[in-house]
């Protein structure tokens, strides 16, 4: 038997078996496979799902939506209890079953699957010295440019790589994002920093089609190179915080709202569905209001 399209050789394992031992999966896997391509779904959403289906599947040894609610609640409790699984494991085979029960029209409300609660961690937050001390830490004008973006836009990663040459107005001084979160397009301001440093980055570089020439297939800044050059240029800086590419855009959040810009205009600016999502940023903050301070320094006199 063929190994299924678009999955690695050995994240298929599993899914093998159970096209081939078991009755009825095969069939399910291709209408998996197809949803997911006319959804947009990526390949990593299909190779997650499709293993923890096979994996219920050659449990029972028949397709998952073949099971009734107490077989999938016996399955939920042997998984949770037994495999003591990651947070991850657990999730894709909740939601791996949710989909494929809603794919074949069945009526996924009958089966009592539990829900997941997002874990609430609160963003890692750069201060502003540590942002000056990023764009201290970068020799090459593209590193600088890259961090000023990220930081001064709040792109996402796959949004910094991907800016278009003709996206940028320098005139209104302005960046259109094109299909950001959500698959949404967006504007966000540039302003005369960033301005200056696009204008002087293409007057050396040249760049075509791309602001970031790469050597992607499309010409494009991998992905890996700018999270290696945000991680490097974090470690020449001497900043011990836990930092990743998204920590300039959650950084680009906070700083505006302590700088005094409403919540409702952020969301926009970050391409939020709801503001909910944005109301993190209030737990991490310092707007105008008096910061939050130790008792401890009051009892002592210490300004807070």
């Amino acid at each position: 038997m063929q190994t299924p399209k678009h999955l690695p050789e050995a994240s298929t394992t599993f899914v093998a078996q159970a096209c081939a031992k078991v009755n009825g999966f095969s069939k399910l896997y291709k209408r998996l496979e197809r949803k997911m391509s006319i959804l947009g779904r990526s390949t990593s959403t299909l190779k997650n799902y499709s293993i923890h289906l096979a994996q219920m599947a050659l449990h029972f040894n028949c397709p998952p939506i073949e099971l009734d609610q107490e077989q999938i609640e016996d399955y939920l409790h042997f998984v949770k209890k037994e495999h003591a699984p990651s947070e991850a494991y657990f999730k894709h085979t909740v939601y791996g079953l949710r989909f494929a029960l809603r794919m074949e029209g069945l009526d996924y409300r009958i089966v009592e699957l539990p829900s997941i609660e997002r874990p609430k961690k609160l963003p890692v937050v750069l201060s502003r010295e540590e942002i000056k001390k990023l764009f201290k830490a970068a020799d090459l004008l593209k590193h600088r440019l890259l961090i000023g973006l990220l930081y001064g836009c709040g792109l996402h990663c796959g949004e910094a790589r991907s800016i278009y040459l003709k996206d940028i107005d320098l005139d209104r001084q302005q960046l259109l994002v094109r299909k950001g979160k959500g698959n949404k397009d967006r504007y966000v301001p540039l302003g005369k920093l960033l301005c200056k440093g696009v204008k002087q980055y293409m007057d050396a570089e040249h760049p075509k089609t791309f602001l970031f020439n790469g050597n992607e297939y499309d010409s494009r800044y991998s992905q890996r190179g700018v999270q290696w050059a945000v991680k490097s240029l974090c470690k020449k800086a001497a900043i011990k915080k836990d930092v990743n590419v998204h920590t300039l855009r959650h950084t680009y959040a906070t700083h505006l709202l302590e700088d005094g810009m409403d919540l409702v205009t952020i969301k926009e600016l970050l391409g939020h569905a709801c503001i909910e999502t944005t109301m993190i940023y209030l737990h991490v903050a310092k707007p105008g209001r008096r910061a939050p301070f130790s008792p401890l320094d009051t009892l002592y006199n210490q300004q807070p």
